[in-house]
């Protein structure tokens, strides 16, 4: 699939796959920045990517960014339409540690997956066929 994307800061790679079997790519830090303790960050990625139709950017942690830097980064998914000349994307980043943190411009702080979607065309009903729910806790856990 080829998706087009422009670099804010040409110093800085294209995200990429690092192995042969990743499915997901790594958004760089475009600038150093401090993230204080117990406080969410925007940071910039330096790129301005267009999401292909029928498709959104899935964004996510990298499975070491909180054990190494105390930073957790939430789900956030980014919509196809999302692509003008101001949007960068940015990711939440928010400082769980007892100290500031500072990220530097290179730091591969969070991931992407291109995920395919569909829109839902809603049927609405006056009710449900199903005369009873499990409910909550009805599989023993």
């Amino acid at each position: 699939m080829k998706v087009e994307i422009v670099r804010i800061d040409k110093s800085l790679p294209l995200p990429e796959y690092k192995t042969e079997g990743a499915v997901a790519f790594d958004f760089c830090v475009r600038e150093e920045i401090c993230i204080p303790a117990g406080k969410i960050v925007l940071v910039p990625t330096g790129v301005i990517v267009k999401v292909p139709d029928g498709f959104g950017l899935a964004v996510v942690a990298r499975s070491s960014t909180g054990r190494k830097k105390n930073i957790l980064v939430p789900f956030g998914l980014v919509d196809n339409d999302y692509y003008g000349p101001q949007d960068e994307i940015f990711i939440q980043a928010y400082n769980i540690g007892g100290e500031d943190c500072v990220l530097h411009k290179g730091d591969r702080i969070a991931q992407g997956i291109f995920v395919r979607l569909a829109k839902a065309e809603w049927v609405e009903k006056k009710s449900t066929a199903k005369k009873q729910s499990r409910g909550s806790g009805s599989t023993g856990q």
